[in-house]
This record gives structure tokens, C-alpha cells and sequence, in this order.
């Protein structure tokens, strides 16, 4: 895994500096297309990321236990990799440059049932096909159901957000558009923000330690914004 991936973003921290705590941050499409991503990231991939000591609760012993398994005791067909480095489905995760899945299927030329090769698909490059042996390396598209509609689909591959409007992400990351002054007077006033020239903005990057760094939070915090960036010891990367 890639220590860096070149992509970098910026988030503006809005702070109450009398009162010495995080109010909210104003996010980007960018942004929050990251944010929501993070729901679509393996367990596995998150453990390889942040490392195994890192996790709370026991699924870190789970993916060593994996790690270790020698080939002796796992089924013929199975690759190990499908759970230590699963691909997760959109590619608004370029952040921390995890791999997009791709499917593939069975060149059929091997069988003269041709067509039930070709009904087979992996997300596993070059895995036997399961009726000739033969590798399967042909490129396979997904289809959506009819109630999702292709424009789903390419909807995904550009984020999940519309980039009409700014973002409110809140300390312990909720998400809501920001479309109307009033709607930032009641923010304020829900907060109970009774001075507004108390109010810092700060703005902050967004790279890959960061990222990792928020991902980390997000699975141990209510306070990730202020953890992250506002902490003593600052995102340093997802390693423990």
C-alpha cells in the first residue's frame, strides 16, 4: 500500500476560540464525497491501513489469523488476498489510493460451452474459471438492477454529493448542505454561539495522513475533527 497519493484537499475549521472548541468545519464536494466513502471501505482494508494493534475489539486478531493461515488449510480456489486486500466499490476513495474492484470473466475459448464460461464473473484477476480452468481476464460491467438505473452508476464514479452548495461536517461528522444564511444563524444558535467575534476560521489539508488519520477517528471518536486537527499530537498517518 501506497504511503501517499499526491491528492490533496482543503476544509475550513469554523472555531470558538473564547470557548476553545470545534463548532464545525465548511467542506467541499470533494470532501465529503471522501467522508461518505469511508462507509464503503472493507473492514480488512481498514485494518491493513491503520495496522492491527490500531483496532479496537478483536477484528484486528481476525486478520492476522488469516495472515498466518498456511496454504495447507485453505480451500482449493480461494485466495487469501480476497479478504486481507478486498477492492472497494467507488473510486471517491483517490485519497488514500485504494484500488477500485473490477470484474472479470472467462474467455470461453478453452470450453465449447463457451456461453457457461462467460456466465461466471470474479473480482480476482486471473482466477480459474470454475467450469474449464481457463484464467479469466476479460473486463466484466456490473449491471445495475431496473430500479437503480444506470445513472446511478455513473453517478458513483463521480462522488456522491452534488457540488452546488458548501458542506456543514460537525465535530463528530454529520453531514448536512449549508444552502442559506439563515440556515447558519440557526447553527450557531443550536451550538450556542452567543458572540460570533469570538469565531476563528482556520483551514486545514486533507492528505493521505490525514485521511487515514480521520478513517482511524471516525471507528474510535465522537470528536474526530478536533482530534484530527486540533489535538495535541496532530494526524500523523494511520499506524499505532
Amino acid at each position: 500500500m501506497a504511503t501517499t497519493t499526491g491528492v490533496t484537499m482543503s476544509m475550513k475549521l469554523i472555531i470558538d476560540e473564547k470557548a476553545q472548541r470545534l463548532l464545525f468545519a465548511e467542506a467541499s464536494k470533494d470532501v465529503v464525497d471522501f467522508l461518505f466513502s469511508l462507509l464503503a471501505v472493507p473492514v480488512a482494508t481498514a485494518i491493513k491501513l491503520l495496522g492491527k494493534e490500531s483496532m479496537v475489539g478483536c477484528v484486528g486478531n481476525l486478520y492476522a489469523s488469516v495472515e498466518k493461515l498456511e496454504s495447507t488449510y485453505v480451500l482449493g480456489g480461494v485466495v487469501k488476498d480476497t479478504l486481507l486486500c478486498p477492492t472497494v466499490l467507488s473510486s471517491s476513495n483517490s485519497l488514500l489510493g485504494l484500488p477500485e474492484k473490477t470484474l472479470h470473466r472467462c474467455t470461453g475459448t478453452r470450453c465449447s460451452n463457451c456461453h457457461v464460461c462467460r456466465s461466471y464473473v470474479t473480482a480476482v484477476y486471473g482466477r480459474p474459471c470454475p467450469t474449464c480452468c481457463g484464467s479469466m481476464t476479460v473486463g466484466a460491467q456490473l449491471v445495475p438492477s431496473a430500479e437503480s438505473g444506470h445513472t446511478v452508476v455513473q453517478s458513483a464514479a463521480k462522488g456522491f454529493v452534488q457540488g452546488i452548495v458548501t458542506y456543514v461536517v460537525t465535530d463528530n461528522l454529520t453531514v448536512t448542505p449549508m444552502s442559506a444564511v439563515s440556515a447558519s444563524i440557526t447553527l450557531l444558535n443550536t451550538l450556542s454561539v452567543k458572540d460570533v467575534g469570538d469565531l476563528q476560521e482556520k483551514t486545514v489539508q486533507l492528505g493521505y495522513n490525514e485521511g487515514l488519520a480521520i478513517l482511524k477517528a471516525s471507528l474510535q471518536s465522537k470528536t474526530v475533527l478536533t482530534d484530527v486537527f486540533l489535538g495535541d499530537n496532530k494526524a500523523q498517518g494511520g499506524r499505532a
